[in-house]
């Protein structure tokens, strides 16, 4: 059952469990025959406790074994069992005959451990009961987690409350409820999210879910001696606190600004007074900036305010011994001061890969189909070079109102053929007398 790694598998997220510690003596094995006397035991989330091996048993990291609970007995995977064991100890100010120590039962069997998944499979419903049940009650806490113990027979309540709360109804509900022992323990927001866990704004697991144990007070001078913006959205981790990261590089901080001139610092020159503005701690440079108004009340130039003077550390230094010994300079800059470059980007846009409409999808033009009817010798103009090339037009052939022609099914004109046994002469039907109407006959006249 134990992976044998010492807790650098890296499996389930951070190693075998939780607030993992490396265990570098697991490969300086006992001596034959003495094994662990304490071996650290890790429960649900981030729970961990110690247990006396008095019975000796070969125990081993990864193990699943059966403790001593309140009442009855837990079930619990060994995460660390070697030297290390004492060491933790000591850093959490626990002493090997401690009440807090109790003791290993066995290694646990098929039973326990199908006992355990049956219980644990519970936990989920019976935090959605409990939950309703406190809604009920009008209780003003939050139930954030529920703990099984391995054999079933109690259960621990996790919760979150400003004030103090009187629970005393609520144990009777939920006993009645659940036929099973119950335990209220109240937690802060920080152990919440270490219990619940989740990703952080990095895009990495929480702190204090991975490998944070102890949780220090973090105060918004941190902040400000990282010239971070007082944003509560952003120094505010899942917790609702300020953030634990806060406190990481904060001596780092606390050390570079030594050498730096306070923030409070004004420089006097020719060209008038100058405020601080803007620090950057490890490239040492400090941005001031003319006052518009004056202390002797003549009106400057509006544009020298608006402008922010880049200066190094020593100049800064340099100029306030200037004017300690009532010395002003003619500019903040000197007279043989450099100019700073701006670094342009090593890199060229050479196939439009900065273009915001990269992703669009262009619209693929349609191809007219030709129309049957057109005529043969028909062709369409040739497009010019600043022109967008037109669609070829349907041409139609002139129409002859003339009886003696006709089309062909290839659109040519051709005569119409005269009809067999009469001449072709054209100026015959000119030619032609005019044809008379036969008269009715008269019966008046005689016959």
């Amino acid at each position: 059952m134990a992976c044998g790694s010492g807790g650098s598998c890296g499996s389930s997220g951070s190693g075998c469990n939780k607030l993992n510690v490396y265990d570098w003596l697991t490969g300086m094995g006992p001596a034959a025959g003495h094994y662990p006397e304490i071996v650290e035991v890790r429960f649900k989330n981030s729970r961990k406790e110690f247990f006396k091996n008095k019975d000796n048993l070969p125990l081993q990291t990864g193990d699943i074994v059966a403790v001593e609970g309140n009442p009855g007995h837990d079930i619990g995977t060994i995460s660390m069992a070697s030297d290390l064991v004492k060491y933790q100890m000591k850093k959490k100010g626990i002493a090997p005959d401690s009440e807090q120590v109790k003791t290993i039962y066995r290694l646990a069997k098929p039973a326990d451990i199908e006992k355990w998944e049956q219980v644990k499979a519970l936990e989920d419903k019976v935090l959605h009961k409990s939950r309703e049940i406190i809604i009920a009650l009008k209780l003003s806490m939050k139930l954030s987690d529920i703990e099984f113990q391995g054999d079933g027979k109690k259960a621990t309540f996790f919760y979150t409350a400003d004030d103090r709360v009187d629970f005393r109804e609520l144990i009777k509900k939920l006993a009645d409820e659940f036929k099973i022992r119950i335990e209220m323990r109240q937690i802060g927001m920080r152990q919440e999210a270490a219990r619940l866990g989740g990703l952080g704004s990095c895009g990495r697991e929480l702190c204090c879910s991975s490998f944070l144990s102890d949780f220090k007070t973090v105060s918004t001078g941190a902040a400000r001696y990282q010239n971070l913006a007082l944003n509560p959205a952003k120094l505010a981790g899942q917790c609702g606190k300020l953030k634990c990261c806060l406190n990481y590089e904060l001596d780092t901080y606390v050390d570079a600004l030594k050498e730096i001139p306070s923030p409070e610092t004004t420089l006097h020159t020719a060209k008038g007074k100058a405020s601080h503005r803007k620090t950057d701690i490890f490239k040492r440079m400090m941005w001031f900036a003319y006052d518009f108004k004056q202390d002797d009340g003549e009106k400057r130039d509006f544009s020298i305010e608006t402008e922010w003077v880049p200066l190094h550390v020593n100049r800064v230094k340099e100029i306030m011994n200037l004017n300690a010994q009532q010395v002003k300079p003619t500019d903040l800059r000197g007279d043989d001061h450099d100019e700073l470059e701006v670094e342009e980007p090593d890199y060229e846009n050479v196939v439009g890969q900065d273009r915001i409409d990269r992703l669009d999808k262009k619209k693929k033009k349609k191809k007219k189909k030709k129309k049957p009817g057109l005529t043969a010798n028909t062709s369409a103009p040739t497009p010019s070079n600043d022109s967008k090339p037109s669609p070829p037009q349907r041409q139609h052939p002139p129409r002859d109102k003339s009886n003696n022609e006709r089309r062909s099914p290839q659109n040519t004109i051709v005569p119409k053929p005269a009809p067999q046994g009469k001449p072709n002469d054209p100026n015959r039907s000119h030619n032609r007398p005019p044809r008379q109407r036969p008269q009715a006959p008269n019966n008046d006249q005689p016959a």
